[in-house]
């Protein structure tokens, strides 16, 4: 199923994806933000486990910011 993800505090404002029923992401696509770096965030995780991608890349900062667009896909594909 796919499902849009809107972020808060980070330069990417949403992030799509799909997620199947064993909790496996794929097709992670981020609207704007950092283009090179965020593709690369996604074809790093494509094929992971929600619980994997919130472990690795939850609490992530940018910044002074208190997130960033990888901490907000780990809160993505948990809040789904």
């Amino acid at each position: 199923m796919t499902y849009t993800y809107k972020t808060e505090g980070t330069c990417s404002t949403q992030i799509q994806f799909d997620k199947d029923e064993n909790g496996i992401i794929t097709n992670v696509v981020f609207t704007k933000g950092c283009n090179g770096n965020l593709k690369a965030v996604s074809k790093l995780v494509n094929g992971m486990k929600a619980e994997e991608i919130a472990v690795k890349l939850g609490g992530n900062t940018c910044g002074n910011r208190p997130t960033s667009c990888a901490d907000q896909l780990a809160k993505a594909v948990m809040s789904v």
